[in-house]
């Protein structure tokens, strides 16, 4: 057994949510992940879509019980002392699988070891294992005080547990607004509508993490709700709405709501090459990477194409576009299990003599 110690933290963490291409939705969740020697432990994880069992939405007693269980002061769930360590974002359930490992006592010290990938009752470590991953070897008192600070006296979500996000929907489109509300609802993010947010009390503007402005409203309205903001000290991130397609726009409210620090992020950026002939994505560390096109055509009418889903190594990649998905108005949003990135595609190209030519048809 490792007798190499290193250290153990916790970080806010999200699986972004959204509507997919494929008009499946996936559910947002904020959650604590785990730090081992200053990197979130699940970003050694390439592929896995998965969050760790202190999440925001489980309500107070469920997050101390899973405090409890890794302070090992109740039973492991599961045979031979494993806990799960991540789950499925979607359910509770084992059978979608689950990455486990042994935490258990070794003296003073508290260490993971053996994790594995677990969809039954007994996990194969040979076949199954992640073996280079651990064992980690916490000192005691630092991986219990990280712990223990998540929960007050009474058993409640101390402030370092992240809260569920909220956006704040602004314009006359209702209808347009009414279907972005209702697909951030669905995904697990809260949804309010109004024409206008200037006199709103300072306590309810805090609450919002992104504020979308509908494409009516004016350039003065949106200044003063911006100025609302900042006077009520938040720190919502403000957007405008780039089409009325409610998979782009719920991917824009979720990259607004992204508060993960610039070291810990995998998805760094997306562009679009000047004519959509590529896209170009940058990632800090190996990470499954799905890059879809959004577009409307001469009637408005929105069309989605899945265009790309592999694990990119870490640096950047050009990744050629189908010219068929990126016709006419459109847009590109790269996903990973925790972030999503936007940014429209310009379908002009730059020709000698300084003329612009754009494209002749949908």
């Amino acid at each position: 057994m490792t007798s190499e110690y290193v250290t153990f933290g916790l970080a806010p963490a999200i699986r972004a949510g959204g509507v997919l291409a494929d008009g499946a939705y996936q559910t947002h969740r904020d959650f604590l992940d785990f730090v081992v020697d200053g990197r979130p432990l699940l970003a050694r994880l390439a592929d896995l879509d998965a969050v760790s069992p202190l999440a925001a939405d489980i309500g107070p007693s469920a997050l101390a019980e899973q405090v409890r269980r890794l302070l090992l002061e109740a039973e492991a769930p599961l045979e031979g002392g494993r806990r799960v360590i991540y789950g499925c974002p979607e359910c509770e359930g084992l059978e979608c699988g689950a990455v486990t490992a042994v935490v258990e006592r070794d003296g003073p010290d508290v260490v993971w070891r053996d994790f594995v990938w677990q969809t039954g009752d007994t996990p194969d470590v040979e076949r199954d294992g992640y073996h280079d991953i651990g064992p980690y070897r916490f000192r005691g008192e630092q991986y219990r005080a990280a712990l223990k600070r998540l929960l007050t006296a009474d058993g409640a979500p101390a402030p370092e547990v992240p809260t569920g996000p909220r956006a704040l929907l602004i314009g006359q489109r209702a209808a347009v607004l009414a279907k972005l509300a209702a697909a951030l609802r669905t995904i697990g993010i809260g949804a309010e509508i109004t024409l206008d947010a200037v006199g709103a009390h300072a306590d309810e503007l805090r609450k919002y993490g992104a504020v979308v402005f509908g494409r009516t409203v004016r350039p003065g309205e949106c200044d003063a709700v911006r100025d609302a903001f900042a006077a009520a000290r938040s720190d919502a991130v403000c957007v405008t709405a780039l089409a009325p397609i409610v998979p782009l726009l719920v991917a824009q409210v979720e990259q607004a709501l992204d508060r993960t620090p610039h070291d810990r992020r995998r998805l760094l950026g997306l562009t679009a090459v000047a004519g959509g002939a590529e896209a170009v994505v940058e990632v800090a560390s190996a990470c499954r990477v799905r890059l879809a096109a959004h577009r409307l055509d001469r009637l408005s009418r929105p069309h989605a194409h899945e265009l790309f889903d592999t694990v990119l190594a870490p640096g950047t990649h050009h990744i050629p576009l189908d010219p068929r998905a990126v016709r006419g108005r459109s847009f590109l949003t790269a996903r990973t299990s925790d972030a999503v990135r936007v940014t429209p595609v310009d379908r002009w190209r730059q020709a000698p003599g300084g003329l612009r030519f754009g494209p002749s048809g949908d």
